[in-house]
């Protein structure tokens, strides 16, 4: 039960974008990195899932100010029309926009994803995806572009878009907040935990603006809103029906780990089968050997064992296009639970023509 966040309420941020990744938690994901998309050669930075072959990934940009973000759908069991696994990978839908060639429109790319197909055989997800870069006016002040406080919208494209006209747009406007979980894109939003995503996240912002926050204040008050969990206790879920527990999944914006005796077990079948520290950190053999050596025949051997909130990432673009990029690991190779802080990894870099 994944969420993004996105609010452009901070005056010192053009855009602020906020995910927690729900997984199974041994579920092989690598650090985020640069590394290059070999079609286009876009440069891009992101964690990439190293289950599937695509090696994709839930969240990303690249060098040039793409972003994005996926979340998928709690999908049923019996529904045939829109099955819970696809064919192809959801993250590969997220390196679509972040390795599309650079002279491509993001209508061409919302066209070209909808009208032309791209979005079959995919498990359901919704894409948050954009350029990020400043609205600019048509006049000229002394020979320069008059730069708008607003940046250029972001859209959610899905495979349950039926038409490109009737894609929800984003972001585009100072003072919003808007929030994604697994389902459709509603305003306003009903579930619970995106209703109260929004309302914290712009609660940490205005907390932030009035105490004149650093980055690194901000930042523990961002992370603060992804770590709200307002799930029952254990010996409360334990009693639940299974229709209960997804329900209360609604609920929380945290999702702590959640395990009983038969997970914890097939945590332990899965590291005895061969789960290696390869697969988690740095690979370079194109040919995914490495990646190959780690993974079940069957490919679905880190879908069970515990599941919760696996990372949670941070982005903030400022109005000079200056990008930091946080991610947050809650659980270290083999599952054992990470100190808050001590799996950060954050990265910095200037968005490529934002001026």
């Amino acid at each position: 039960m994944c969420i993004a966040l996105v609010s452009t309420s901070h005056p010192d941020y053009a855009l602020i974008v906020l995910d927690n990744r729900d997984e199974y938690v041994l579920r092989p994901t690598s650090r985020p990195k640069w590394w290059t998309h070999q079609d286009s050669g876009n440069q891009v930075l992101s964690s990439r899932d190293l289950q599937r072959r695509e090696r994709g990934t839930w969240m990303g940009v690249t060098k040039s100010g793409r972003l994005a973000v996926l979340t998928n759908f709690r999908e049923t069991i019996d529904d045939t029309v829109h099955p819970v696994h696809g064919i192809r990978s959801r993250g590969g839908m997220v390196t679509a926009w972040l390795g599309a060639p650079n002279d491509e429109s993001l209508d061409q790319f919302v066209a070209k994803m909808l009208e032309g197909g791209l979005v079959k055989g995919v498990g359901g997800f919704s894409l948050i995806c954009g350029d990020l870069k400043p609205k600019r006016s048509k006049e000229e002040l002394n020979g320069n572009w008059v730069q708008d406080r607003e940046v250029e919208p972001l859209v959610i494209i899905s495979n349950r878009s039926e038409a490109v006209d009737g894609v929800p747009r984003i972001g585009g406007k100072r003072g919003g907040v808007w929030g994604l979980s697994n389902t459709v894109y509603e305003e306003p939003a009903t579930w619970p935990k995106v209703k109260l995503g929004r309302q914290l996240l712009k609660e940490a912002i205005e907390k932030a603006v009035a105490s004149e926050a650093s980055e690194d204040e901000l930042s523990e008050l961002l992370f603060s809103v992804l770590d709200h969990d307002t799930l029952p206790p254990i010996a409360r879920r334990a009693k639940m029906d299974f229709d209960e527990r997804l329900d209360s999944l609604k609920q929380s914006i945290f999702i702590p780990a959640i395990t009983d005796e038969d997970k914890d077990r097939d945590m332990l079948y899965a590291m005895e089968q061969g789960k290696m520290k390869a697969a988690f950190n740095e690979i370079e053999d194109e040919d995914h050997e490495l990646l190959e050596a780690s993974r079940h025949d069957d490919g679905t051997l880190f879908d069970k064992g515990a599941y919760g909130t696996q990372r949670q990432t941070m982005i903030l673009v400022d109005w000079d296009g200056n990008v930091t990029y946080k991610e947050r690991a809650l659980f270290d190779d083999h599952g054992n639970p990470v100190e808050h802080g001590k799996g950060d990894v954050a990265f910095k870099y200037t968005i490529d023509g934002w001026n």
